[in-house]
C-alpha cells in the first residue's frame, strides 16, 4: 500500500506549498478510493476535467510562442504533448502513481502504473495548482515537462504514416512482440511493420508509448529523424 503523503508530494516533488492543501488531496484521489471510503470523499474526476483544459491552453501557448511552424503541425504537436501516452511519461518522471489514494483492488490490479490513472491524475495535480496558486504556478508545473527537448514528443506514429502514405499501396501496421515484467509494472516490445516486413522495434510500458517508439526508431532508420 501507499504510504507517501500529499505533503511528501508538494514538498519533495511539486516544491510549493499549498495554501489549501485539501486541493492536493482531492487531486491524488481516485475514484476507487472514494467508493471504499467509510465516510464521504471526494475524488479527481472534476479536478481532472479543469486541468485538461488548463493544460491545452499553457501548451498551446507555449508553441504559438517557441515554434513558427504552420497551424496544422501546431494542432499536431499539441494533441501529442496533451495525449495519455505524453501524460503518463510526464507523471512517470515524478512517479506520481506513488503518491496516488487507490481503493485497494484498484492498487493490487497495478493501478499505480496504469496509464489511464495516472494521466488522468496527472491533470487533476495541474488543476490543483490553479486554483490554489493562479494560472502561473499551473504553467511553472507543465513548462517543466514540454521545454525544448520535450515538445520533441511528437506523434511519430502519425508523422510515420504520413511518409507511408505517400505511395498508397504501402500499408503499416504494429504487432505486439514481447511483454515483460508482472502486470502491475510491464514492458511492452512492439514491431512495425511495412506491407510483411519488420521495419523497427520500439520499448514502452504500454503498448501505444512502444508504438511510439517502434515509429520513431522507423523515422529514425529512414534518415527523418536524428537518432
Amino acid at each position: 500500500m501507499n504510504n507517501h503523503t500529499p505533503e511528501d508530494f508538494q514538498k519533495n516533488v511539486l516544491h510549493y506549498q499549498f495554501r489549501d492543501i485539501e486541493l492536493l488531496v482531492t487531486a491524488l484521489t481516485h475514484t476507487s478510493f472514494a467508493n471504499e471510503s467509510k465516510t464521504p470523499t471526494s475524488h479527481n474526476e472534476r479536478l481532472e476535467f479543469l486541468g485538461d483544459s488548463v493544460l491545452s491552453v499553457v501548451v498551446a501557448d507555449h508553441l504559438f510562442h517557441h515554434s513558427t511552424r504552420p497551424e496544422g503541425e501546431l494542432t499536431r504537436m499539441r494533441a501529442a504533448l496533451v495525449s495519455e501516452d505524453a501524460l503518463f511519461q510526464f507523471a512517470q518522471e515524478i512517479h506520481l502513481g506513488e503518491y496516488l489514494r487507490l481503493g485497494r483492488g484498484e492498487d493490487l490490479g497495478g493501478g499505480r502504473t496504469r496509464p489511464s490513472v495516472v494521466s488522468d491524475a496527472f491533470e487533476a495535480v495541474i488543476a490543483a495548482q490553479y486554483l490554489d496558486g493562479g494560472m502561473e504556478q499551473a504553467r511553472k508545473f507543465i513548462l517543466q515537462f514540454i521545454t525544448e527537448g520535450k515538445t520533441a514528443e511528437e506523434d511519430y506514429k502519425t508523422r510515420l504514416q504520413e511518409v507511408i502514405q505517400q505511395n498508397p499501396e504501402e500499408k503499416l501496421s504494429y504487432q505486439v512482440e514481447g511483454e515483460n515484467g508482472p502486470d502491475h509494472n510491464k514492458t511492452f516490445t512492439v514491431a512495425v511493420y511495412l506491407n510483411n516486413n519488420c521495419i523497427a522495434k520500439g520499448e514502452g510500458r504500454s503498448k501505444k508509448l512502444a508504438e511510439q517508439q517502434a515509429a520513431r526508431q522507423a523515422l529514425c532508420l529512414m534518415g527523418l529523424l536524428k537518432n
